[in-house]
């Protein structure tokens, strides 16, 4: 099942198809899907084909296409705390995956049928804690990978949050599976040759969506011929973190965000850039009568619209360094005299005064005697 985006020649830029696809739609699914290189998860003959949407499988050892694997994780809606079931967990690749979105305060537990795959799962776990660049970049959930038969999970565990299953659930079983979530939890799994999204809306109440058509293999039955008896699979407990636990998430998340800001700041981007002050317009007024009337002073200012036009921007351009940096130097503009109209309206008087003076940039009530 795949072959739904083109090949990429990395990681990188297999994930540019599937979001150009609109198979990754999410930032924190694209996030996680670039940390973890999917050729980790292939055995080293075979890393060849591990860029291309197309599942593969090597004996006991499976991955999904890259397309349902982004289906998948972005049906789940997947936020930090959440727990996790992974049945039929493989390789670990998705779980890993989850866990990079869950952090340090989530749950992540797998179930897988095969020993040898457990094994296998755990060694590139180690492998991506010790080697992966990508990391140290977040919060890891660790996943915990059990052995035993997902059908026979034990009646007694923990409901979980978030639940997938990566094998083709038979219609029988829909009700077991469902029973694995807690209310308001949220079920992804192929049901039917579809890849089907469940979401828990209360104690007995359910909303099932359809995502997409897919082929998968059916989930292998319990084989009690045996002993004639199930073999309960017990999950991990979930425990409160101890307070060392605490502590060494407090002193990494600090380190983490020192290094951050150093990085930042040796980068030119870690200080904030000074405020800037919005730049004020100042008009020029070329004209200023100053009326004698009766010993009275009356001042007031008369502005030519088209002066005003022309020299707004040039009074920008001469001084935009001063009014940024200086601001609280600019004063306001005098009040208005409401006589002014009424002396203009008036006829100049035997006796009085007028005459103009040149405006520099704020206006000067004084007047030199004749």
């Amino acid at each position: 099942m795949g072959g739904a985006v083109s090949a990429g020649e990395d990681n990188d830029e297999l994930i540019d198809n599937l979001k150009e696809a609109q198979y990754i739609r999410t930032e924190l699914v694209e996030q996680a899907f670039r940390a973890i290189d999917r050729a980790d998860y292939y055995l080293e003959e075979f890393k060849d084909n591990a860029y291309k949407d197309l599942a593969w499988k090597h004996g006991n050892i499976h991955l999904s296409a890259p397309c349902i694997y982004s289906e998948v994780m972005e049906a789940l809606d997947l936020q930090p705390g959440l727990s996790f079931l992974n049945l039929g967990s493989g390789t670990g690749y998705l779980s890993s995956m989850v866990g990079l979105i869950l952090g340090p305060f989530g749950v992540n537990h797998g179930v897988e049928l095969h020993s040898d795959v457990i094994e296998y799962a755990k060694q590139k776990l180690d492998f991506f804690i010790k080697t992966s660049d990508s990391f140290d970049k977040f919060e890891f959930c660790e996943p915990s990978f059990v052995i035993g038969n997902c059908l026979e999970i034990s009646p007694d565990c923990t409901q979980y949050d978030r639940v997938y299953c990566g094998a083709g659930v038979q219609k029988e079983h829909e009700d077991y599976m469902k029973n694995l979530l807690k209310v308001g939890g949220i079920l992804v799994m192929p049901l039917e040759e579809k890849l089907t999204k469940i979401t828990r809306t209360g104690p007995s109440a359910w909303e099932t969506k359809k995502i997409l058509a897919v082929s998968f293999a059916p989930l292998i039955q319990p084989n009690h011929a045996d002993s004639g008896k199930s073999r309960l699979v017990h999950l991990p407990p979930v425990a409160v973190r101890s307070l060392q636990d605490l502590a060494r998430i407090a002193i990494r998340g600090t380190i983490k965000k020192i290094i951050h800001q150093e990085a930042m700041s040796r980068a030119g981007n870690g200080l904030k850039s000074p405020p800037r002050f919005k730049r004020r317009r100042v008009r020029r007024r070329r004209m200023e009568t100053i009326v004698f009337l009766d010993k009275e002073v009356f001042a007031s200012r008369i502005s030519n619209p088209s002066d005003d036009n022309n020299n707004s921007e040039d009074m920008e351009e001469e001084r935009p360094e001063e009014e940024e940096t200086k601001p609280s130097e600019l004063k306001p503009d005098p009040p208005v005299n409401f006589l002014r109209e009424k002396r203009f309206a008036l006829q100049p008087h035997q006796g009085d005064t007028t005459w103009s003076l040149q405006k520099t940039e704020e206006p000067q009530h004084t007047a030199a005697e004749q």
